[in-house]
């Protein structure tokens, strides 16, 4: 009997990857989901995709998604806290405040703490474990969802080694930084297992008035088990269990400077916000099972719970920003700690689950000369956010913070909302002949959302409540075409679409647009490329509404919608290594994206206008990474990135707006080098932010906050 090499944590094993006889051919256990398939496969998707490998990961010792993320073309990336602790990561235009229009996975599993009923991802997979990243965009987005208005990233884990091996890196730099990673695990022909933890600690770079700075503590544990069928076995099966837990405390605040306050010291922050912490714990199960019926048809099913829970202490004083930006001197006072203020701090105390089962079928059908990689996939998926937020009522007393009260939740902060949802997708990859490859793809959407209010806190007297229910059918086609051994080209079109979230009214619909893109790619050597043009064209266009990004209306709950819009742009990449004398290694990589983005209805309140810009959406971003490999002991590398300024609202462009409506342009430059000491051990010394250069990249919610400065951190890596 031939022996299959099962894919163990597949939910939605691209239909890319080789059938399952060639898998048992290559004798390869690939461990995780990868959406996009190996180098070769990459080619014959009908969109862009970018893979973030080991080795790119490697190269800089990153412990930041954003800076692992901020070279691959169409992604927006709005840091906040300096450590990429919660991200705001935006793709093709789609708003990036808080990751929530973006299918965020984790070996291929939807990792948002509640992806339905509150897609805002305040909990993010510890980036410092992660083995690799991919990022899609353009039709094949729908095998994924449900959020396909922009692309997906999906986050590999580190998998269970064929045989024995282990991994130890200590890293300690500038701001009290250090961290801690290491790995064990082995690998038999029918059994396996991992584990694994990730510490990292920081004094953190922002000094609170009168009360130090702001410190960070995160710990990460993941354990993975595998069983598999014997070589003899009459169908290849394999079963996987996945175990996660982190724990997080953080003195992050959403309370940034004046302008003024901030051209003084960028890092400095006020001693009101001096209690603000977040506190979260994040655990995961995964169960996966594969089983292979032929050499051309396999099963995979998989069940997964993710529990959530954290509470942000967090004062919300944006008003006093806004008022001392525009010369109340009260305010300045009040937030240097000379004026006594009562205020409230509340506990954003929230506690997410999210479930489901998902089953997928891989068939390889050749009619003819023609070959079919059809996948059919169901995915049954329930979330809830249940929130409980009293606030704690202070007074600000000769800069000292004295407790009063507390102040028990109105029914907007007493709530529990959920949503339910069912969807399918048929992925067809058709090989029509040797050069040009068709990719067909319908998927199904079918989302039940309601929220309830509390209006006592045993919760016996019910409050207001909303409930809403869409379902949506989204095509989508893509070609490629072979022109020649360098050349490919390709075109795609499908229907994008984002939940509204639970705290949607009845009858309120999905964020929806049409997404085109064409373009060519090209490689030969050394040399690659890519050039992909982009539209999306919004018929409704809708925002999330969150304390970290608040509607154009105010609010920060529910939803709001900005009604139809459209946004183009231009996608570019290019990638080559020259080879010295010598044995020296010189590579080079540059990407460019370019977006265009505006609103081309007036909305029915008259609060948003045609011709409207998009907020936070920088026009124009690059990325340029260097480097020189001596070919034996050592390597240093350098990476660049730009990002224009960005609107703060959507009205920048009426022309009536100030230097407060928008953040700053801003240049960084990385830097890392590694000596091996031998062919196990080495070791590195990494600056992040090289030439210190700060500027005013984020103004939500309350106030300028600036990019991390310049740091410096030595580390050492064995490998056993």
């Amino acid at each position: 009997m031939r022996r299959f090499i099962l894919n163990p944590l597949a939910f939605a094993l691209s239909a890319t990857l080789a059938s399952a006889a060639t898998v048992a051919a290559e004798q390869e256990v690939i461990e995780t989901v990868s959406v996009l398939g190996n180098t070769e496969q990459l080619k014959t998707l009908p969109g862009s995709a970018h893979r973030v490998t080991p080795e790119d990961l490697e190269a800089f010792e990153f412990v930041d998604i954003n800076r692992m993320l901020r070279a691959v073309p169409g992604v927006y990336l709005r840091e906040e806290d300096g450590y990429g602790l919660r991200p705001n990561i935006g793709i093709r235009g789609a708003d990036g405040g808080r990751s929530g229009k973006i299918s965020l996975m984790e070996d291929g599993v939807l990792v948002a703490p509640a992806p339905y009923s509150g897609p805002e991802a305040y909990y993010f997979p510890t980036a410092g474990r992660l083995e690799q990243i991919e990022v899609l965009k353009g039709p094949t987005t729908l095998k994924y969802g449900p959020f396909t208005v922009g692309g997906a990233v999906n986050m590999l884990t580190t998998r269970i080694p064929d045989g024995t091996a282990g991994h130890v890196q200590l890293e300690a730099g500038q701001y009290g930084e250090n961290r801690l990673h290491t790995y064990y695990g082995s690998g038999t022909e029918t059994t396996g297992w991992l584990v694994e933890t990730h510490q990292q600690r920081a004094d953190g770079f922002r000094e609170i008035d009168g009360a130090g700075s702001a410190d960070i503590s995160k710990e990460d544990y993941l354990v993975k088990g595998r069983l598999k069928s014997a070589a003899e076995a009459t169908y290849g099966q394999q079963l996987d269990i996945k175990l996660q837990y982190s724990e997080e405390a953080s003195g992050m605040s959403y309370l940034g400077l004046t302008d003024a306050d901030f051209a003084a010291d960028p890092n400095r922050r006020y001693g009101i916000s001096g209690l603000d912490e977040m506190q979260n714990r994040h655990s995961t199960v995964q169960l996966n099972h594969t089983i292979a019926l032929s050499n051309n048809f396999s099963i995979s099913t998989q069940a997964y719970y993710n529990k959530f829970k954290r509470d942000w202490f967090k004062v919300s004083l944006g008003g006093l920003i806004d008022d001392a930006n525009n010369g109340d001197s009260f305010a300045q006072s009040v937030l240097d700690g000379d004026a006594d203020y009562d205020f409230g701090i509340k506990h954003n105390d929230r506690n997410y689950t999210a479930r489901g089962v998902q089953v997928n079928a891989h068939l390889l059908v050749e009619a003819g000369d023609v070959e079919h990689k059809l996948e059919v996939g169901v995915r049954r998926h329930w979330d809830e956010v249940d929130r409980f937020q009293p606030t704690e009522n202070y007074r600000q007393v000769n800069a000292s913070l004295v407790f009063e009260e507390v102040a028990e939740p109105s029914s907007s902060n007493n709530r529990v909302e959920d949503a339910t949802a069912n969807s399918l997708f048929v992925y067809d990859q058709i090989q029509l002949t040797e050069k040009l490859g068709l990719t067909a793809v319908l998927r199904y959407e079918d989302v039940e959302t309601a929220q309830q209010r509390y209006d006592d806190l045993a919760r016996n007297e019910k409050g207001s409540s909303k409930a809403n229910q869409l379902d949506e059918w989204l095509p989508g086609l893509g070609l490629v075409y072979d022109a020649n051994e360098q050349w490919a080209l390709l075109a795609g079109v499908h229907r994008g679409f984002a939940p509204p979230g639970a705290g949607a009214d009845d009858g309120t619909g999905a964020e929806l647009s049409t997404n085109y893109e064409w373009g060519a790619r090209f490689s030969s050597g050394d040399m690659h490329g890519e050039i992909i043009a982009f539209y999306s064209d919004y018929e409704n266009t809708i925002q999330n509404c969150s304390i970290a990004v608040p509607c154009p209306n105010g609010e920060d709950t529910g939803s709001f919608q900005l009604g139809e819009s459209e946004i183009r742009g231009l996608e570019a990449s290019l990638g080559t290594q020259w080879q010295l004398t010598g044995g020296w290694i010189v590579p080079l990589t540059a990407t460019y994206t370019w977006t265009e983005a505006e609103i081309t209805r007036n909305s029915d309140a008259g609060d948003l206008l045609a011709g409207d810009n998009f907020a936070y959406l920088p026009e124009n971003v690059f990325a340029v990474t260097t480097g020189i490999d001596s070919g034996a002991a050592w390597r240093l590398n350098l990476t660049a990135a730009y990002q224009d300024e960005m609107c703060v609202n959507n009205s920048c462009n009426r022309g009536d707006t100030d230097g407060f409506d928008y953040t700053e342009s801003l240049w960084v430059v990385d830097a890392a080098a590694h000596y091996d000491f031998s062919q196990d051990m080495t070791g590195y010394l990494k600056v992040d932010n090289l030439l210190d250069d700060q500027a005013i990249i984020n103004r939500a919610p309350d106030g300028a906050r600036a990019n991390r400065p310049r740091t410096a951190a030595l580390g050492v890596r064995f490998t056993f």
